[in-house]
């Protein structure tokens, strides 16, 4: 093998102004429009193995881009490649990846994402684009300003690597919440490997070395490194691009223009809704359907809301598809009917019983690379409905209503906050996790079945506005968590009033009644398969992050069966602050029984 790896390096070689590429479409399916894409991207630089070996790897992230796959070569560096797998959303012609235009054939772009600005910064710059592509605009704008302020202005969700060959340079970059996932491996003697899923990486082989390291990429960064003639790579710098409590630079060429300056409750309250519903509008750049998961609580209901209301606006050719998961009784699935009656879409729901969700469970771990409790229990019914509508429907792009929680104080915990100070620096660092816990459970449910995720209320602009205002003016008010932001949407008639100050429902309680909680139907068979003994010895078997209940030992062990060895990914499980909760679930703490 090893021989035969000779010589396809050495044929490599002689073609030093051509590429070898391999494109395989996997299926052919209509397309509405230009717009973006959910895709998996893989790269290596310097493999010491061969290269037809390795790839057999990137082949793990297929389901991230179902409609076509290439691997292509680096003219000049024969270790060096590119792997691609495409879920065309946009320019049916030019979407294929690595992205290379005439005027920078030193070029190379591997990109996962949307920059919704691209048109506008084309506009200001005067980029003249080869392709319909979005993330053509980052290579116009790496060779303009250099690659932090190129990952500063971009206004939307990416993971990209860039290799500049003239400059001997790779660069890598990931939007400010994680939205788009992107993992990274890069030994001692100067191996880079990276993917948008870490079971892309496992695998790979190299030199003597037996497991190697591999890491999520931080959040809001980029990194430098140099391209050694060998093919290796040396790391430069890490550059922290964007503090998400800042305007963002791209503000000054966003169409919405200045807000209406003061602090005043209605030019706030104002200012929210231009900003969200301007959250939505640019997300609807797509030419593949649109559709929403729609919980019937207020963060998917106002997506939902106001989704339909743009599409209506825009004409688009086809009705909202809403969709909605639960056991029968569940509280979501009533609220979400009556959220999708008032507003007019097609509704479908998903009722599943407890035995398909705990059969689920194995699979959704391996999906979703963790073993955090409250993220596996609220992955199972996402992952679910993610399934049904790839199978029975032909929405493609997802909108959903992450990040709102994190942003407006949404959890119930947040009543017992100390402070308005301290609420408000909670609120920052569960935004900076967010890509271990939410972005990443909605971002593997979804990409795990081909489906591409938007998320209005991470939005830079509308983020960095709300993290703006007093800290006090972002507590739960009168009882009521996330009390501004339902206050701002008061008399819109966007959705039902009672929807609107509906109290907060986990997405994992919700889905079922009221009577038994998903927790409690998965704590129930975990009982049969984990003893106290097992449970006892937690912290010798695994002493990082040593589980503490049974349900926690239970998905752990799921987790070292797929990627062991790797716990780390995970810095600590998610858990309510300012209380003493033993267990994650919003349905166990006080202030949700004294008002359920």
């Amino acid at each position: 093998m090893k021989c035969q790896c000779r010589e396809q390096r050495a044929a490599a070689g002689r073609r030093s102004r051509s590429y070898r590429h391999l494109l395989v479409q996997q299926s052919q399916r209509p397309a509405i429009g230009k717009a973006s894409r959910m895709c998996g991207i893989w790269a290596l630089f310097g493999s010491d193995e061969c290269l037809s070996v390795q790839c057999v790897s990137a082949m793990k992230i297929a389901h991230r881009g179902p409609d076509a796959f290439r691997f292509e070569n680096v003219n000049g560096f024969t270790n060096c490649c590119f792997g691609f797998h495409r879920l065309a959303i946009v320019d049916q012609l030019y979407g294929m990846q690595p992205l290379r235009v005439k005027k920078f054939p030193y070029l190379w772009l591997c990109y996962n994402g949307e920059i919704y600005n691209y048109k506008q910064l084309q506009k200001h710059f005067g980029f003249e684009y080869q392709t319909m592509v979005d993330g053509e605009v980052i290579l116009h704008l790496y060779t303009k300003l250099g690659i932090e302020q190129t990952a500063a202005l971009l206004d939307g969700v990416f993971a990209f690597t860039l290799l500049d060959v003239a400059n001997r340079k790779v660069f890598l970059g990931r939007d400010s919440y994680g939205v788009r996932p992107l993992f990274r491996l890069l030994t001692d003697d100067g191996f880079l490997a990276v993917c948008s899923e870490a079971k892309g990486l496992i695998n790979l082989k190299h030199s003597m070395i037996s497991t190697l390291k591999v890491d999520p990429f931080p959040p809001g960064h980029c990194e430098i490194f140099d391209l050694k003639d060998s093919g290796k790579v040396a790391s430069v710098e890490l550059i922290k691009f964007r503090n998400f409590k800042d305007e963002p630079q791209h503000a000054a060429y966003d169409s919405l223009g200045k807000l209406q300056a003061g602090l005043d409750r209605e030019t706030v309250k104002r200012n929210i809704c231009l900003l969200f519903e301007n959250a939505v509008r640019k997300r609807l750049m797509a030419h593949r359907r649109i559709g929403c998961l729609l919980s019937g609580g207020l963060d998917s209901s106002l997506v939902a809301a106001t989704l339909l209301k743009l599409m209506r606006e825009g004409n688009v050719p086809y009705p909202l598809q809403t969709f909605a998961i639960g056991m029968e009784d569940s509280p979501d699935l009533q609220a979400a009917k009556k959220v999708a009656d008032h507003i007019g879409s097609e509704h479908h729901e998903l009722i599943f019983d407890a035995e398909e969700g705990i059969q689920a469970v194995d699979e959704v771990i391996f999906t979703l690379e963790t073993y955090d409790i409250t993220t596996v229990r609220a992955s199972v019914g996402m992952y679910l409905i993610s399934k049904y509508i790839r199978k029975k429907k032909d929405s493609v792009v997802i909108f959903s209503g992450e990040g709102s929680d994190e942003l407006t104080q949404g959890y119930i915990y947040f009543h017992k906050a100390p402070s308005p100070e301290e609420a408000a620096e909670d609120s920052e660092r569960l935004l900076r996790e967010l890509y271990m816990f939410d972005v990443l459970r909605a971002d593997r449910t979804t990409a795990a079945h081909g489906l591409e995720l938007r998320v209005p209320f991470l939005d830079h602009r509308f983020t960095a506005y709300y993290l703006s205002l007093p800290p006090e003016m972002r507590m739960p008010k009168n009882g009521v968590e996330k009390y501004l932001l339902r206050e701002a949407f008061e008399g819109s008639d966007l959705i039902p009033k009672d929807i609107l100050w509906r109290p907060k429902e986990a997405f994992s309680d919700g889905l079922t009644s009221i009577k038994k909680s998903w927790f409690s139907i998965l704590q129930d068979h975990i009982d049969q398969q984990v003893d106290d003994m097992m449970l006892e010895k937690s912290a010798e078997k695994f002493p990082f992050n040593p589980p503490k209940t049974k349900e926690g030992y239970f998905y752990r062990q799921i987790f070292e069966k797929y990627y062991p060895g790797r716990a780390d990914w995970l810095t600590h499980y998610w858990m309510p602050r300012w209380i003493h909760a033993t267990d994650p679930s919003a349905r166990t703490l006080t202030h949700y029984k004294s008002d359920a």
